[in-house]
């Protein structure tokens, strides 16, 4: 199995209830494929640096998980079909940028203690 990081940025007319369920279908697909979710965050609404659709904001939310490759197939098809994602970006992490992912997630659980 392989690291991914994958961001995807949701329309920003949704309420929060509408953005969370786009968030939670989306990692369903994963966990349904056999995907290991390792960190999900939330990054909130943001401005887009162009305007996409005729929106300048965005929900961005950035998911780490390990899966087979075969799994990035089927969770792509699923944002294409998915009118409320607006872009996606999924990406193979080498060995030193998990590793980096690692030490991050472990500063910010200490922080957060």
């Amino acid at each position: 199995m392989n690291q991914y990081e994958t961001v995807f940025i949701l329309t920003p007319v949704l309420s929060d209830d509408q953005m969370k369920e786009a968030v939670n279908k989306f990692r369903g697909i994963l966990t349904d494929n056999g995907a290991e979710i390792l960190n999900e965050e939330n990054w909130g609404l943001k401005k887009l640096a162009y305007a996409i659709e005729k929106k300048s904001t965005g929900f961005y939310v950035m998911v780490e998980f390990k899966a087979a490759p075969e799994v990035i197939k089927t969770l792509e098809i699923n944002y294409r079909r998915d009118e409320r994602v607006l872009r996606y970006l999924t990406v193979k992490m080498e060995k030193y940028a998990a590793e980096y992912a690692e030490k991050r997630r472990s500063n910010k659980s200490k922080k957060e203690d």
